[in-house]
């Protein structure tokens, strides 16, 4: 029975085995040109020897039916050599050449056999050499195919043999003999050659498995090393990694270059404070799922770390093309994110620069990118910026500007200038806002929108605010009773009650009486942190000191704060004065807040008068403090005694300045 089974397997194809299949298919199909030609040669040179002692349907036709069998096989061969079978259909190919070469064997043994009785010796010697040639040839070709390599030989030997030995001829029976153990020794041969065929397959199947354990190992540590593993964006490292590959493929073969963008996230810091770092988080991984559905072929996203993303245009875009895909890219952020049951408002600003226009290198291009993308952070939040050579020249004097003041001696270099607010119903100055100057040694008189900005970035400002509260008090401890002092904080001096509790120490120090003093914040200031900022100057309420809100109506939600914050005054911003004798929709905003003020019980300053004409229609209008150019540009302190001795005519002495 094991005998049984183990022929039953040499006769069988290995189907449980599909990398032995597919290399046998392989092996076999190089062979068969070899094959047929072996078949070809010996076939037409027997049929030519027995031309003239062979029945022609033997010598002629037979042959030629035999050769073209061989012919049709190598045409089909031909068309399908490049084919790729699946396991499913391999098998049964196997099969079919297995049943193919025990017919071809039959046929070939069939007709050489009957054609032996012909001829002479030497053409009967021709025909036992055919024999023995073409089934070594034979064999040889059909070794990867054991099944079909046995098959043939056990068709031909046992013929040929049996065959030999019936003719009764001594010389033929000790053929058929030495036929037989050569068959056998041939058999054993094809057995060992399988064998070793069988150990070199699966020997590289097993190396194949190890070479893809490996590269599937090296691809996961690929993926560690070069995907974010919070977004599944590519990290840092992979985009400077693409970054450096095309900046060396533009300047190596003169292409045209390609365009970089930085992506911030307006208002992420918010969510961390207020939900989390958790909900931060959710936060990122869903800018990461938008990012990717924006990716297309040759637009490549990556988180750089934090709430800060980078995207590569591996071709060169036009500036519109760039604003097109910057504004999609912002429009997608700015969509509401669900974090913790509640809805999270954020948007994103993106930089663009190109390269090699505006840098020549990795390092500068990714600078001027993240110029682009300060610059719309400060003024264009939520849209794409584009770098030029204005922003180049605005991030070095912000530079400059940011060095000079971290150095600078702010007690002697910071200066005051005042600005008089005027009632126009008594016709007197009832204050005077506090506005903060600064000469430099090297960059001379600098705008303070200028300074105050960097200066809040820094938190310089906290120093600057100290210095010149110090500055304005004691201007303001010289001037008549009557008048009080307007000073404006910025949202970094009121971010902590520590921090609002330092400028009430100051204020209590001076010997100016608390109510004398109003601090003005701007709407901006106060939705920067709401609760805080209300804590803050619900603090300096109650020290007794002033509270105005400054700029009204350049928000968007001012009239929400109105009633939720401590405000004592409201200051009309001086963008509705420019056409407000001449625009009804201005003069019917200047009214709706006048009638606000009235109707809460709060002041209301008008700012930005220049013209008498502005200043006749808000007086028409009920306003009575009123503030600008038209009264008083804002003056340095040592001219206040003379500004309200002689200026207005009111008479006030200012101590030390009489």
């Amino acid at each position: 029975m094991v005998r049984l089974a183990r022929l039953r397997e040499a006769l069988s194809v290995a189907e449980g085995d599909p990398e032995l299949v597919r290399s046998q298919l392989q092996a076999f199909g190089r062979q068969i040109p070899l094959l047929y030609f072996i078949l070809l040669v010996n076939t037409m040179a027997v049929a030519i020897t027995h031309v003239n002692c062979a029945p022609a349907w033997l010598s002629i036709y037979a042959p030629i039916a035999l050769c073209a069998l061989c012919v049709i096989r190598c045409v089909r061969w031909w068309r399908a050599r490049h084919r790729v079978l699946t396991h499913d259909k391999a098998v049964p190919e196997l099969r079919k050449l297995i049943w193919l070469s025990g017919i071809f064997g039959i046929a070939f043994s069939t007709w050489s056999l009957l054609l032996f009785p012909y001829g002479t010796a030497y053409q009967q010697a021709h025909v036992a050499f055919y024999i023995a040639t073409t089934v070594l040839g034979g064999v040889f070709c059909l070794m990867h195919l054991r099944a079909a390599a046995l098959l043939v030989l056990s068709i031909v030997i046992l013929s040929f043999a049996t065959f030999m030995v019936f003719t009764g001829s001594p010389v033929f029976i000790a053929m058929a003999i030495d036929m037989t153990l050569v068959g056998i020794a041939l058999a054993f041969i094809v057995e060992l050659y399988y064998q070793t065929f069988t150990g070199v397959v699966h020997a590289q199947s097993e190396l194949l498995a190890s070479q893809q354990k490996t590269q599937r190992l090296s691809d996961d540590n690929f993926r560690l090393a070069s995907i974010d593993s919070l977004t599944d964006l590519p990290n840092r490292r992979s985009f400077f990694a693409s970054l450096r590959a095309l900046s060396e493929q533009a300047l190596g073969s003169g292409g045209s270059g390609f365009n970089v963008g930085l992506i911030d996230l307006d208002g992420f810091k918010q969510v961390n404070d207020i939900y989390g770092h958790a909900s931060g988080d959710l936060v990122l991984q869903e800018v990461g799922v938008r990012l990717l559905a924006l990716a297309e072929p040759g637009i490549f996203f990556a988180r750089l770390g934090g709430d800060e993303f980078g995207v590569l245009a591996q071709h060169k875009q036009s500036n519109e093309t760039l604003v097109e895909l910057g504004q999609r890219i912002c429009d997608t952020l700015s969509q509401p994110y669900r974090v913790a049951g509640n809805v999270a408002e954020l948007s994103g600003t993106i930089g663009w620069a190109a390269f090699p226009e505006a840098g020549t290198t990795v390092a500068q291009v990714f600078e001027r990118a993240d110029a682009a993308l300060y610059v719309g952070k400060e003024s264009r939040r939520g849209t794409p910026v584009i770098f030029s050579t204005e922003h180049e020249t605005r991030i070095r004097r912000s530079s400059l500007v940011t060095q000079e003041l971290r150095h600078a001696d702010l007690d002697s270099e910071l200066f005051l200038e005042f600005q008089p607010i005027y009632d126009v119903i008594s016709q007197r100055t009832i204050g005077l806002e506090a506005l903060g100057r600064w000469h430099n040694a090297r960059l001379g008189a600098v705008k303070p929108e200028e300074f105050i900005r960097i200066a809040e970035r820094t938190e310089l400002i906290l120093r600057i605010t100290e210095v010149l509260l110090h500055k304005a008090l004691d201007e303001a401890a010289r001037w008549p009773a009557e008048l009080y002092l307007s000073f404006n904080l910025s949202a970094i001096d009121i971010c902590t009650s520590a921090r609002a509790r330092r400028l009430i120490d100051i204020v209590q120090a001076s010997g100016v009486p608390p109510h004398r003093v109003s601090f003005e914040i701007t709407e901006t200031a106060v939705t920067r942190d709401f609760e805080q900022a209300r804590a803050s100057l619900t603090m300096i309420k109650k020290a007794g000191c002033r509270v105005s809100l400054d700029d009204f109506g350049t928000g968007y939600s001012s009239l929400s704060y109105v009633h939720r914050l401590p405000f004592d005054t409201i200051k009309i911003d001086r963008s509705f004065m420019t056409d407000v004798d001449t625009n009804s929709a201005s003069k019917k905003i200047v009214k709706s807040v006048l009638d606000l003020c009235r109707n809460l019980g709060l002041e209301c300053v008008v700012e930005g008068l220049e013209t008498s004409s502005q200043a006749a229609v808000v007086t028409a209008l009920g306003a009575r403090a009123v503030q600008g150019y038209l009264f008083s540009r804002p003056m340095r302190a040592s001219a206040i005694a003379a500004y309200l001795q002689t200026a207005l005519g009111q008479g006030y002495a200012v101590e030390g300045q009489t």
